[in-house]
């Protein structure tokens, strides 16, 4: 029997090579054998910038864009908008009423997201919340696995423990415990060496231009080590190289060679790499093309994908109200 799958995405800019590798990529190998849910999880975008509320729904458009240029077949998987569901909110309510306070304010998450995000303000009740909604979205399809890094273990812990509170109080088995399916996330950082980020404007996006790749790897950080043309270098400290072992691993022993040898210079080495991630974003962009092209297409599959994702989400509502209210 297929696990079912749940996973999401916020729609807060334009997606990059980093998500591709950390989530896109394992997402697209999951559809083969389990059952999927994608969302575009909007109501989670706007509980950290509902000061920039307005470029969500562009957002959303270019997200659902890039799912499916990328691999994400709406035949095999169910994409949709978590706002079109409005089932999320209302179980998002019922759990609320049960999660005890505390459970929240312990979150790492959320208090490692107040000490470094200064350019927001992220103290509000619906920040605070979030991880009752993030439970709603994964029990209201009853998935019983998602795709995360161990970093977000805690995350989907959280969930856990207020299912098995909904079930106790309410005499219930209606949800059932959901494991994490755990992704060796690659090593990649942004251009300057950081976490990839719009926020850091570090990213190299899967919608930007040839000429705009080559300017961005140009500007990467290489081995702090390596000053002139003829110093040996040092691969395992230089983020251009990490790029080298995730898109071109075939290519990889002969960069740290002569990186080591100090046979090529890290110029010639990044427009290297520069054309390595065009061809292998070129495919991808060509479908971006054909589907900006065609927004209507991208409209259809995510009003499709509502309609498959409502009815299992109408069923569970059901389900929750005869065991609350019974």
């Amino acid at each position: 029997m297929k696990k079912t799958v749940f996973s999401g995405m916020r729609p807060t800019g334009k997606l990059h090579l980093g998500h591709l590798v950390g989530a896109l990529k394992n997402w697209i190998v999951l559809q083969e054998d389990h059952a999927c849910t994608f969302g575009i999880v909007d109501w989670h975008a706007l509980m950290g910038e509902y000061e920039d509320s307005y470029s969500i729904k562009e957002n959303i458009i270019d997200m659902a864009i890039d799912w499916i240029a990328c691999g994400i077949d709406p035949e095999r998987s169910i994409v949709y908008v978590q706002s079109h569901v409005h089932e999320h909110l209302e179980l998002q309510m019922i759990l609320s009423c049960i999660t005890p306070l505390g459970w929240l304010e312990r979150n790492p998450t959320y208090k490692e997201q107040l000490r470094e995000i200064k350019t927001r303000d992220l103290q509000t009740y619906g920040f605070l919340g979030y991880p009752v909604l993030q439970a709603a979205d994964i029990l209201l399809y009853k998935a019983n696995a998602v795709p995360i890094g161990e970093d977000q273990l805690p995350h989907l812990e959280l969930t856990r423990e207020i299912s098995r509170r909904f079930n106790n109080i309410f005499k219930t088995d209606l949800f059932g415990d959901c494991e994490a399916i755990l992704t060796e996330t690659p090593r990649l950082l942004g251009t300057d060496g950081r976490k990839m980020s719009k926020s850091y404007n570090n990213a190299i996006n899967l919608s930007d231009a040839d000429d705009v790749i080559l300017k961005k790897v140009k500007s990467m950080i290489t081995d702090p080590k390596r000053i002139k043309l003829l110093d040996v270098g040092h691969p395992e400290e230089c983020n251009v190289y990490s790029y080298y072992q995730v898109f071109a691993s075939g290519q990889s022993q002969d960069v740290c060679k002569w990186c080591t040898t100090a046979q090529k210079g890290c110029t010639d080495c990044k427009k290297q790499l520069a054309e390595v991630l065009i061809e292998k974003l070129k495919p991808i962009k060509d479908k971006r093309a054909e589907l900006e092209a065609n927004k209507q297409k991208v409209i259809d599959i995510l009003n499709e994908g509502k309609k498959k994702a409502q009815a299992i989400a109408q069923k569970t509502i059901r389900e929750v109200k005869e065991a609350v209210f019974k």
